[in-house]
């Protein structure tokens, strides 16, 4: 029998109960840090920033490991005869393939990667990596490392954590009636007990305080990013209200969104932002070079599946690893356990070779395609004009390099709108996403209320129109904070690599897949 409830059925409890200390605790952590940040913005960040600086230097290479591995088991799976094992239930899938791909591939992108897909190639192609040190500078040659080597940070293994395997556990494990918290993912080690003891709670708050630093982010610089664009298009103040005046519209769509529910505002969002990306990515390849952008694409991937471990896996320097592969990587690793939360919340119905194909495959393809028409135009135009965008992005940072993008372009004006536009409902689907999630890992069982999903999204951002009062200083700070939270939610993620293939069998078995 089909159901058509979006959530996934558990045997316990079903009327909603709030979990107030996970929820008080998280809530407190973050209005602590954001007071701290707005009375002693410098102390604060050099606290984060030499935190974020040892986390990095001695978890660094467990985290390139990790995610290696993850993929690895992930794509076994899928390719075995496990991959026809049906989650969540033996049901059609609630979402029809686009709206729940776009669903999953906007609550990513959003956090960071509309802000980095204009810049990261750029700042490759300028500077390039130290393991490609021997390449020429400007070369045809560059531009393939360049985008080769952001390819590999929002690649295979980012898609991978955030998706895969931690989802499957997850699922199993609503089947048997526990709760969709980080804390489960540990259920496998502990048993029944992480259910109620301490250690689960500080798993829980450890993971929303991640996910919440890792969003708020987002937020604050999507608030000064759009308020430079339009003072530079258009001449309109650059200012802390105009920023705030962003911060709330936003905000304002994405409770609205939350509070709607998964089948109705975030799937209609993620769908109109899906869209909006293709019609960008058409009019650019129009309006800029599409021969170059296909060269490139082609080319930088080819060099991503050839140099695939090696970029993985590269230890040679620790200061640049710190800025770019292990940073990125603490990230997605932050993110993941709530990411495997709002997968599984989404997923039921679908086959694990369909959930590893899309999330570790089909979405990373499209990423890469992205970043190459975004990026890779704007090395274009830094190839044929040297400056005309590293110049404004070494000046200005992120908001700057999307914005001399689109003004080098025919249209530069409509262009502009529509890129900001885009920046800020892909912001928004991160921010409501999130938000169900974070309720959903405050709730011990049955579905967050509408209360609470609205609480974590206005709390959001507010947390960010507070930070941006200091400046990027304290929205920085938080969002690098993001990386000392991945040392506890790397070992949080680390059963799954042997949890996922044992509840697999089980499932098979089940199923009748296997005898």
């Amino acid at each position: 029998m089909t159901s058509t409830s979006t959530e996934i059925p558990e045997t316990g409890e079903r009327r909603p109960r709030a979990d107030l200390v996970v929820s008080a605790l998280s809530g407190g952590l973050l209005t602590a840090f954001v007071v701290t940040a707005l009375l002693a913005p410098e102390a604060t960040g050099n606290a984060v920033s030499t935190a974020f600086a040892a986390c990095a230097a001695w978890f660094g290479p467990y985290w390139q490991v990790l995610l290696l591995a993850t993929f690895a088991i992930a794509v076994v799976l899928g390719a075995s005869r496990y991959g026809r094992v049906r989650l969540g239930g033996d049901v059609e899938p609630e979402f029809g393939t686009f709206k729940w791909l776009a669903m999953i591939m906007c609550t990513l992108l959003a956090a960071g990667g509309v802000f980095w897909a204009s810049a990261e190639p750029v700042y490759h192609y300028v500077d390039l990596p130290p393991a490609y040190a021997d390449v020429a500078p400007g070369s045809a040659e560059a531009v393939t490392v360049a985008l080769a080597q952001s390819f590999s940070h929002w690649g295979f293994l980012a898609w991978a954590v955030l998706g895969t395997l931690g989802a499957i556990v997850m699922m199993r494990a609503a089947e048997k009636g526990l709760p969709l918290r980080p804390r489960t993912l540990l259920h496998p080690v502990f048993g029944e007990r992480i259910q109620h003891h301490w250690l689960g709670t500080v798993v829980d708050v450890i993971c929303i305080i991640a996910v919440v630093a890792g969003t708020v982010g987002p937020i604050g610089f999507l608030g000064m990013q759009v308020s430079y664009g339009m003072s530079t298009m258009f001449g309109t103040p650059d200012t802390y209200p105009m920023q705030v005046a962003i911060i709330l519209g936003l905000t304002a769509v994405a409770v609205i969104s939350v509070i709607t529910g998964v089948d109705k505002g975030i799937q209609l969002l993620s769908r109109f932002n899906v869209w909006l990306a293709v019609a960008t990515m058409a009019a650019i390849l129009v309006l800029g070079s599409a021969a170059f952008v296909v060269d490139g694409f082609l080319s930088g991937f080819a060099r991503y599946v050839q140099d695939f471990v090696p970029m993985s896996l590269y230890r040679g320097d620790g200061e640049w690893l710190g800025s770019w592969t292990v940073f990125f990587f603490g990230w997605f690793i932050g993110y993941a356990p709530l990411m495997a939360i709002f997968v599984a919340r989404i997923s039921r119905g679908r086959t694990a070779r369909n959930l590893i194909g899309f999330t570790a495959g089909v979405a990373p393809v499209a990423t890469a395609l992205w970043f190459t028409v975004l990026g890779g135009t704007g090395v274009m135009l830094e190839q044929r004009t040297p400056g005309s965008v590293s110049g404004p992005l070494d000046e200005s940072g992120l908001p700057a390099a999307l914005v001399s993008i689109a003004q080098q372009l025919p249209w530069g004006g409509v262009l502009g709108v529509v890129l900001l536009v885009l920046t800020t409902t892909f912001v928004a689907t991160t921010t409501d996403s999130m938000s169900l999630a974070i309720a959903t890992a405050g709730t011990s069982s049955g579905e967050p209320n509408k209360l609470s999903r609205a609480f974590w999204g206005l709390l959001m951002g507010v947390a960010a129109i507070a930070l941006i009062a200091v400046g990027d200083s304290g929205v920085s700070a938080l969002q690098s904070f993001i990386v000392v939270t991945a040392v506890p939610a790397g070992f949080v993620l680390l059963p799954t690599l042997w949890a996922a293939p044992k509840v697999l069998r089980e499932m098979a078995a089940e199923q009748g897949i296997t005898r």
